[in-house]
């Protein structure tokens, strides 16, 4: 009977996620990580790094994550004989909206339907949940590592209990019908980010943070593609100063006119009382017209 029972309680440990106590420092619960998966064992080490100690980790990415809110990042690693090994990383971040913003940052492929939006490719396993980014990779390609780790990122999912909304700000945007292609979809928190993806200015024009971030977003392709920015400040006269330091930044032979042309591409820059919306690239002034005037509608929608 006791042989019994540990080998019972032996098969729960690998195989189930457990409940974890109140994390003592903000009395929030931490998230426990599987143990194991098609045969992938986890090691027994679990590293932590929080905002101080990042730079041990990702010394090269750590300044994405700490521009979102992060807080802290549990790393667990996953061996099985004549396999790669895996690796498990669990970010816990300020928000659901700043986790929603890592994960947007680098996304390129369709969801698969794990958490709250996800993408695999590559041997890599993306997915974001509540305040949780997850990431999870092999360190070789193989079809066994693939399904490990695709079976390893819903474990991992089923132990957030919780959930979040993106930023606000997304709901404001023209969908699909538009042209809007939705693994395009970026939300940025800092004007280091934003030009990363879209060059604005070397100064921090329109005053994004933590609390301020811009939704950026590609509608078309090719030919007819184009850029969405948009900036939701806590007020109308917030929006107006970023709106006139972006005109004069960005187009300052505009002449104050609210448009202008960059090799050949259009921009126009609109404020809608407490909100900016800037079209980039547009391939001719009434395609830009006319995914402002989409743009205006969802707002509407929205409210």
């Amino acid at each position: 009977m006791n042989r019994r029972i540990v080998v019972i309680l032996a098969i729960w440990l690998c195989l189930a996620p457990g409940i974890v106590p109140a994390d003592a420092a903000n009395g929030q619960e931490e998230v426990v990580l599987p143990a194991a998966v098609y045969g992938w064992a986890w090691d027994g080490t679990e590293a932590h790094y929080d905002a101080r100690t990042v730079f041990d980790y990702i010394d090269g990415a750590g300044e994405l994550f700490l521009a979102y809110g992060f807080e802290q990042v549990t790393v667990r690693r996953f061996e099985k004989t004549g396999q790669h090994p895996l690796t498990l990383e669990c970010y816990r971040m300020a928000s659901p909206e700043a986790a929603f913003g890592v994960f947007s940052f680098e996304r390129q492929g369709e969801g698969i339907g794990i958490g709250q939006g996800s993408e695999q490719g590559g041997g890599l396993l993306r997915f974001w949940k509540g305040r949780y980014f997850v990431s999870i990779f092999a360190d070789g390609e193989g079809p066994e590592a693939e399904q490990a780790i695709l079976q390893l990122g819903r474990l991992t999912a089923a132990t957030i209990q919780e959930e979040g909304d993106p930023p606000r700000v997304v709901a404001l945007i023209p969908g699909p019908e538009a042209g809007l292609i939705e693994t395009s979809v970026r939300y940025l928190t800092s004007h280091i980010l934003l030009n990363q993806r879209l060059f604005i200015a070397h100064d921090n024009v329109l005053g994004l943070n933590r609390e301020i971030g811009a939704l950026l977003a590609q509608y078309g392709r090719d030919a007819t593609a184009a850029r969405l920015l948009l900036v939701r400040y806590p007020t109308a006269t917030e929006a107006a100063t970023a709106y006139r330091r972006f005109l004069a930044t960005y187009l300052p032979g505009a002449a104050g006119k609210d448009r202008g042309q960059k090799d050949g591409r259009w921009t126009i820059a609109r404020q809608r009382e407490s909100v900016l919306a800037v079209v980039v690239g547009a391939p001719s002034e009434v395609a830009g017209e006319s995914l402002l005037a989409a743009t205006g509608q969802a707002m509407r929608s929205a409210q």
